[in-house]
């Protein structure tokens, strides 16, 4: 439906939405770039809801917003503002000296609202807002010194090989910008300091084994052209970009899941769909590998400090 103010409302779940200047250009097209509106990405965001909505269920969000387009400021909002609809989520959780009143997505009306305010990325936290202090995913984020997915198709490949060995199951996903995201998911049961603490010995061990290619070097001059094997993001608060989120790229880039067997195709990058065929690519289930059930670190990290010996 559109209103006679060139304000379009959808709805949704039973709600309505209403969007704002749906035909606000927020990825201006040039090159091979094509052009994408607002209306674009909420179409986007209501096809992709049944995909997206069970990885960003129950988690406080960091929105990454852009009203004025990719050519305008840019806005982290953590906190929600008091004219958000009162049906929307929150999520009250503890920082230094206070709190802050996260967004939570649990339905599609949300998700479009959260388009109509121009949030083109959603970041997730790695817990859940009723157990904010246990994540129940692991992230490794492989980050290569320039846009070369060579370099990042080698290290997830030697990355899976040494969780295979550990015994833990994992899964991929193009970050809509130069590389991958490897995520283990877990029990719950272990604290940030505990994951982030066998994250960053499960890269140091990689990253011993090929010095030459692979770095867990925080400071970019310390990296030379090696790969960055990052485990920073496994914290409190700290987010990953949730999966089949869009990416503040030209062409509209997503955040896509993929199976291991699509890390072998040489059509594959990091900004291989955009909005115009990340459902599609959803829609093949590419996750249905992964256990129902996240695992515990204790066995795997036995099986590491034997490696290691």
């Amino acid at each position: 439906m559109s209103g006679g103010d060139g304000t379009r409302r959808v709805r949704a779940g039973g709600r309505t939405v209403e969007v704002h200047r749906p035909d606000k250009v927020l990825f201006p097209g040039g090159g091979d770039a094509k052009e994408y509106t607002k209306g674009d990405l909420v179409d986007y965001h209501r096809a992709a809801a049944p995909f997206m909505l069970p990885h960003l269920r129950g988690r406080p969000l960091m929105l990454e917003r852009h009203p004025d387009g990719l050519d305008g400021p840019t806005f982290m909002q953590k906190n929600t503002p008091d004219h958000y609809p009162e049906w929307i989520t929150r999520a009250e959780v503890a920082k230094e000296g206070g709190t802050v009143r996260h967004v939570v997505c649990d339905d599609t009306a949300t998700l479009l609202y959260l388009a109509d305010q121009a949030s083109i990325t959603l970041h997730r936290w790695l817990s859940r807002a009723d157990s904010v202090d246990h994540p129940d995913r692991l992230v490794f984020d492989l980050d290569p010194a320039g846009d070369d997915f060579e370099a990042v198709r080698e290290a997830a490949r030697l990355l899976g090989e040494l969780l295979d060995e550990l015994e833990l199951p994992s899964a991929l996903m193009t970050t809509g910008s130069r590389g991958l995201h490897v995520i283990v998911p877990l029990n719950g049961r272990h604290d940030f300091d505990e994951v982030r603490s066998f994250a960053h010995d499960v890269a140091g061990t990689l990253a011993g084994a090929h010095p030459d290619r692979l770095t867990t070097a925080a400071r970019k001059k310390d990296r030379g052209e090696r790969l960055y094997l990052d485990v920073q993001r496994n914290a409190y608060a700290q987010t990953a970009v949730a999966p089949y989120t869009v990416r503040p790229r030209p062409g509209a880039p997503v955040a896509t899941p993929i199976t291991w067997d699509q890390l072998d195709d040489p059509e594959l990058h990091a900004r291989r769909w955009t909005i115009a065929d990340a459902v599609e690519q959803a829609r093949t289930d590419p996750w249905s590998g992964l256990p129902a059930r996240g695992r515990a670190l204790g066995p795997a990290r036995r099986r590491l400090t034997a490696l290691s010996g």
